[in-house]
């Protein structure tokens, strides 16, 4: 990855959603090397706290939607744009979805308005595997496991994955019609340090959040259900590749691991690793959580940059609960579940695919 890293020594890079949990692991690796990193953020969903003290990190309080803000950052010339901001997540776009319709679809548009007009060299745009590939039924032929790139559904159960899925249409034309080298990730699952729990946060930080609590863990379904968990520091590593690499442009990849792991089993290691006896308690799914199994080919990604994801599961988690008892203070004032929510169901975002 130091190589990769290397390409972007002396220059300027953009990370929209940059203070979210991958978008604060992202500049902290980018700027170890770029000459600028510029975070554009409106801390809807991150905090200033998870972004990393360095002189060639300038933050902007902003959104994606306020052309004062946008004006401002692509003054600074940035020759690559990771855009990671969106309104997240599946239940937060079915409460909300004009706004996820706003953010994720006039925001996403405007975004490469603006890198088309200030002259970008490469667009990385943050997609979800959990909208590309929607909800197939089991009679479909494209139901088939491992998920592969080609393998698109428009059988979508949520506004978020039709916003998302509107992102990767966008950027094709863009590439199409004006030429903006932009390529598209489509994250599973990604979990690690950097996610605080709250309502529409993903499962994994409110599991171990519940977890150091010593509260039994929510799970709806039956606890076989599976998701292709990916660490945050291989998605980093494959959206740095995806930037850098000639071969990424114009086309989407799966960022995923290529390994299923079992909800139920991965309560367990959670409970065993926060020394939690309250066990599990187990719920009805929820409506638009229809897939049983996830489960990505990652094989494009590899063949064409060499993507490895190499970080066990357990090791990944591990990671998080450090992460939570190094931050203990700064996670409880920013976790948040909402008034009115079952605290059985909040925020068990297990179809997120970021």
């Amino acid at each position: 990855m130091s190589e990769v890293l290397q390409w972007y020594a002396g220059k300027t890079v953009l990370v929209t959603g940059g203070a979210g949990a991958i978008g604060s692991n992202l500049v902290k690796a980018l700027v170890t090397t770029a000459k600028l990193v510029i975070v554009l953020d409106d801390f809807s969903s991150g905090y200033r706290w998870n972004l990393p003290r360095a002189k060639n990190l300038l933050v902007s309080h902003g959104s994606i939607l306020d052309e004062v803000m946008l004006k401002r950052v692509f003054f600074e010339k940035p020759e690559v744009v990771f855009h990671l901001a969106a309104f997240f997540a599946n239940q937060n776009s079915v409460d909300h979805p004009e706004s996820d319709l706003d953010v994720n679809g006039m925001g996403t548009l405007r975004m490469l308005e603006y890198s088309t007009m200030c002259g970008v060299d490469r667009f990385v745009y943050a997609s979800s595997g959990s909208s590309i590939y929607g909800s197939l039924p089991k009679a479909d032929p494209l139901s088939r496991l491992p998920l592969q790139e080609n393998d698109i559904s428009l059988k979508l159960s949520t506004p978020y994955q039709c916003t998302k899925m509107l992102g990767e249409l966008y950027c094709n034309f863009f590439l199409n019609h004006y030429g903006l080298k932009t390529s598209s990730a489509r994250f599973f699952n990604s979990y690690g340090p950097g996610e605080v729990p709250g309502q529409y946060r993903n499962v994994i930080p409110n599991f171990v959040w519940w977890a150091m609590q010593g509260r039994p863990l929510p799970i709806t379904g039956d606890g076989g259900e599976t998701r292709d968990f990916t660490y945050v520091g291989d998605v980093i590593d494959g959206l740095l590749a995806m930037g850098s690499s000639d071969g990424a442009v114009g086309d989407a990849f799966n960022l995923a691991t290529g390994r299923e792991i079992a909800i139920g089993k991965m309560a367990e290691t959670i409970n065993t690793l926060c020394g939690n006896t309250a066990g599990i308690q187990y719920t009805a799914a929820r409506k638009w959580d229809t897939k049983r199994r996830v489960w990505a080919d990652v094989s494009r990604a590899r063949e064409r940059f060499g993507y490895s994801p190499d970080t066990p599961f357990q090791d990944g988690l591990d990671a998080v609960v450090r992460w939570f008892k190094d931050n203990h203070a700064d996670i409880a004032a920013a976790a948040s579940f909402g008034p009115g929510v079952s605290s059985a169901v909040r925020g068990m975002e297990q179809e997120g695919g970021q």
